[in-house]
């Protein structure tokens, strides 16, 4: 922790325990064993800004109570939402090769940028440049609950509530101690993860005020690839061939083309051949294993403190404060660097060069076997007579060097004050203000550096050894062309680069509100409720690399420079809402209430928009409630989507349409992206399964606009006792979406004889720009791949049911009298359609029960649910949850651009994936988790997740995103760790 955070942490917690502990707060009203009192001054209703007791809303909400979260004992927030039915599993733990750091949610798969996280109704400071909330950050053990609203929340809260609202609710008025600490293990002794928390609270001047603080530690260890046989080695998807090899030796892709080697065409490139020195063609076994070091599941290192506190100054003024700080620590690691596809200007007197090797490089660039032989006997660089130098991909690996590191270290603070009260009676204010800032370190190690790989490789041999022609910095010589192990420690220290990157967000929130009733309606008794106000929030964001960062592909490894970006904006918006009660207590009516909400906002990007909702409840007899809303809501862009600048990174793509043997429009097509002429035949493969990407914000963007509507029914009949079912529809349709248009859409949109029949070179083909030198997508800055830009063209479109049910008996009344009860819940959702459509001239892609690496990535399984069955006794619990997720296939070729259209060529090829990756069986999980309390205060939980140690599906390496298809499966959705087991144990005073 920095001195100045701390002393931010510090001061703020001090500020607010100060002004809401006068000299007499040690004199606590609340005796000592009552750790938990709720209060009910303070009401918190997702969904709504009305404070009051009775408040029940249209739009459904899914709560996940405090006994769940201690049967769950999470380590994170990302352990419990990842699982819900109606949220779609995003950047967390279980992604290593595209995570920044993170753990966010997205509700109903619409993109984790249209779902607000706040923690008690307010939001939190982002962590990047997208504007995304770090759940990482939420205090677990002060939780009380965690409510989900889906349908939408704009109105609200703003404009980033589009799917809807997560909203973390803390305890209130906590008088006590509460101590609790968990240790994880899987069943193979790895996976550990130790979790320790402390909460202390008091009530003081005669319960008008409280002060709580909450401090916790969490470490989780990381599961690497290696520990788990689906993952020991990356699997190829269209072959099912192992991908790569323990051992390092470079590979040669020679210009212009190593057909001119003498070798014949190789997709792979070219080895040398131990015996005869000279270069063969490469196999899938000569390729490097990439998944030696990397994660299935990333480390933590997490420090967290909450503090929060009320004091009622008089009968009408209350001061409310919260301070909060995190430091996390999240760490990847990718397979070890290397020259990867990079161009190098390779000099025939490289001391290291084999001489057979250099004979065919001559012969490949028509050099005479004279001048071949003179300039291996040069003892100089560039100017010397007879040097020669050619332009050569020399894949090498740096085994030597270890894992390329990705260590995130982020920082959190956000402090918080404001009064409450009422004006007069029925009518109450609430203002408030809020700071907070993220600060980001990111810092790659064991990456090495493209320009001191060039000055190494301009070497030559002198009377007393190799020298570099340029030997600044002490330039050592490198010896490329080595078996494994030949790179020595001084080399890679010559060509170490630790690169770091710097990012910081900042928010000011400003809110005030005024809410109360007015009058009731002539058929109603409670009153109509209403609540009207203002915000003003400010948000700022920056990223800073160091200077190897922002020179393009300086850094090994990531294939282009990572500029620096900063962008601002603030709005300032005004809103209302209103909740009438229009019929009660009459025949049919029992209950008839109509809500309302308005929202305007003026961006200083986007200028202003409305935003509003509609809804209502009708209860024709008491426990038979029906609910509908209707929602519009207006998302303007966040400051990586309009300021982020061009920059490159990495997609999945198995077989590119251009590599190997084509001929004809497609092989003019291949030209007309960037491959050189005599490179058609041998273009290589994408390496590791992976390409570039290159993607870019734009300053250009306006709103997005949005319509959700849900509609549905809350069941509790008088009748059965401990028994509710919900049931609600849902559907969002997102238009002028901001999105990036799928990899496959543009390949395809090239390529594609379906698509483009006449094999033109259209607005799609420009679009991708191909290496210079091998015609591959695959390099360093002068391969920009496909190009993915941000623009207002997109269409979403997703609908869905929605079923909870609960059941609670008393086995008493069952004639049992042992004191139990037994408990049994189900939340399911049914995922009836999902499309997404980039441009209107791109395929409305079909993403129900679908996977893919250009388009739907991930699995979107069209049935998820979660079932809890529990015995309880004062003392004693144990309980079983079952986990439901669906079969699932790899997205057809055939995609419908709307229901009923004729069908267009669309996703990946189906064929050039092995049958037995296209589809994932359906998946069961179950989770037993046990307590016991030998005392009032101590209790005793053991979990056991994945009590059947279900193995993950296999489906190889290239069938899903680059983010989310790792170690062979789908790690953010099947558990790849196993069998595990979580023993927790509390004290609580």
């Amino acid at each position: 922790m920095t001195s100045t955070l701390r002393t931010c942490l510090l001061a703020s917690t001090m500020l607010v325990a100060g002004i809401a502990a006068p000299a007499h707060a040690q004199q606590q009203s609340a005796p000592a064993s009552e750790s938990q009192a709720e209060s009910t001054s303070e009401i918190v209703v997702t969904g709504s800004r009305i404070v009051r007791a009775d408040l029940e809303l249209a739009s459904p909400v899914t709560v996940i109570g405090q006994q769940e979260l201690e049967f769950r004992q999470p380590g994170t927030a990302d352990d419990i939402l990842r699982t819900l039915p109606g949220v779609r599993p995003s950047i967390g733990a279980g992604v290593n090769n595209g995570s920044d750091g993170s753990s966010t949610v997205d509700l109903r798969g619409i993109g984790a940028q249209r779902t607000l996280v706040l923690l008690d109704g307010r939001r939190q400071v982002p962590y990047g440049l997208d504007g995304l909330t770090d759940t990482n950050n939420i205090p677990l053990a002060l939780l009380q609950r965690i409510e989900v609203l889906t349908g939408g929340a704009s109105s609200t809260y703003g404009a980033d509530a589009v799917a809807g609202v997560v909203n973390f609710i803390t305890r209130r008025d906590f008088s006590g101690l509460d101590a609790s600490a968990s240790y994880r293990v899987s069943e193979r002794g790895d996976s550990q993860r130790f979790k320790a928390d402390l909460v202390v609270g008091g009530n003081f001047s005669e319960g008008r005020g409280n002060v709580v603080l909450s401090v916790g530690y969490t470490k989780a260890d990381p599961l690497l690839h290696l520990d788990r046989p689906i993952s020991a080695v990356p699997i190829s998807s269209t072959n099912g061939q192992f991908l790569g090899a323990t051992a390092a030796q470079v590979t040669i892709f020679a210009s212009p083309a190593n057909s001119a080697l003498g070798i014949g065409p190789s997709t792979l490139g070219a080895v040398v051949n131990p015996t005869t020195g000279l270069l063969q063609p490469a196999t899938a076994a000569d390729t490097y294993n990439t998944n030696i070091g990397t994660y299935f599941q990333t480390p933590l290192d997490r420090i967290n403190a909450y503090s929060a506190a009320h004091y009622e100054i008089n009968d009408n003024i209350e001061f409310y404060g919260t301070a909060q700080f995190t430091r996390n620590q999240i760490a990847t690691q990718l397979a070890s660097s290397g020259t990867f596809g990079n161009t190098y200007q390779l000099s025939l007197n490289n001391p290291y060069l084999p001489s057979g090797i250099r004979n065919q490089l001559c012969s490949a660039r028509s050099i005479s076997a004279a001048n071949c032989a003179a300039a291996a006997a040069v003892q100089g660089g560039p100017g010397t007579p007879g040097y020669i130098e050619v332009p050569v991909i020399a894949q090498r690996r740096f085994t030597e060097y270890g894992p390329r590191l990705n260590v995130f270290e982020s920082q959190m603070f956000q402090v918080q004050g404001g009064f409450r009260g009422e004006i007069v009676s029925g009518l109450n204010y609430d203002i408030s203000a809020q700071y907070g800032e993220t600060t980001q370190n990111q810092t790659r190690g064991n990456w090495g550096s493209f320009s001191k790989v060039q000055q190494a490789l301009r070497a030559y041999n002198t009377p007393t050894g190799v020298r570099c022609v340029d030997t600044n910095n002490n330039c050592v010589p490198l010896n490329l062309f080595g078996p494994n192990g030949s790179i020595t420690q001084q080399q890679l220290a010559f060509i170490d680069l630790d690169a770091i990157i710097n990012r910081k967000v900042t928010q000011t929130v400003v809110t005030g509100s005024v809410s109360g009733d007015l009058f009731a309606s002539p058929l109603a008794t409670n009153k109509i409720a209403f609540a009207v106000g203002g915000e003003y929030r400010k948000l700022t964001a920056a990223s800073q690399p160091d200077g190897p960062s922002q020179i393009q592909g300086e850094v090994l490894g990531t294939g282009a420079r990572t500029p620096p970006d900063v962008g601002r904006y603030s709005v300032k918006e005004v809103f209302g809402e209103l909740i009438a009660p229009l019929i009660e207590d009459k025949p049919f009516f029992y209950k008839l209430t109509v809500e309302a909400g308005i929202r305007y906002s003026d961006y200083t990007t986007t200028g202003g928009s409305t935003t509003w909702k509609a809804g209502g409840t009708w209860e024709p007899y008491q426990g038979f409630k029906f609910r509908g809303s209707y929602q519009v809501a207006v998302r303007s862009p966040n400051i990586q989507e309009l300021y982020q600048s061009p920059v490159q990174g990495l997609g999945n793509l198995t077989v590119d349409p251009c590599q190997g043997a084509v001929s004809g429009g497609l092989a003019q097509l291949c030209i007309a992206t960037g491959a050189p002429a005599n490179t058609i035949g041998s273009i290589p493969a994408p390496t590791s399964g992976q390409i570039n990407n290159t993607t870019s914000g734009n300053r250009e963007l306006d709103v997005e606009r949005a319509k959700t509507w849900t509609l549905g029914g809350v069941f509790t009949p008088a009748a059965v006792k401990g028994f509710s079912l919900t049931f609600d529809y849902f559907n969002i349709r997102v238009r002028d979406a901001i999105t990036q248009p799928a990899q496959s859409d543009i390949l395809n949109g090239c390529y594609s004889s379906s698509l483009n029949p006449g094999f033109a070179n259209n607005a799609f083909c420009a679009l991708i720009g191909r290496n210079p030198l091998t015609g591959s997508l695959n390099g360093a800055g002068e391969t920009p791949g496909v190009i993915l830009s941000y623009s207002n063209l997109g269409v979403i479109e997703t609908a869905g049911i929605e079923l909870g049910v609960n059941q609670s008996i008393r086995l008493s009344d069952l004639g049992i009298n042992d004191g139990g009860t037994i408990t049994a819940s189900f939340n399911g959702t049914r995922l009836s359609y999902y499309h997404f459509q980039a441009t209107p001239n791109a395929i409305n892609r079909n993403c129900t029960g679908y996977y893919s690496a250009g388009g739907c990535t991930n699995p979107r399984a069209k049935y998820r649910w979660n079932g809890r069955l529990t015995y309880g006794r004062e003392l004693f619990d144990i309980s079983l949850l079952w986990t439901h997720i669906s079969q699932v296939s790899l997205e057809p070729f055939l995609a419908t651009r709307l229901p009923g259209d004729v069908p267009q060529p669309g996703g990946p090829n189906p064929s050039t994936i092995l049958e037995r990756f296209r589809s994932i069986p359906t998946f069961d999980y179950f989770d037993l988790s046990a307590r016991v309390s030998p005392t009032k205060v101590f209790d005793l939980t053991l979990t056991v997740n994945n009590l059947f140690d279900k193995k993950p599906p296999l489906v190889g390496a290239g069938v899903g995103g680059t983010a989310f298809n790792s170690g062979n499966t789908f790690p953010t959705i099947y558990d790849p760790i196993g069998r595990s087991f979580t023993i927790g144990a509390r004290l609580k005073f």
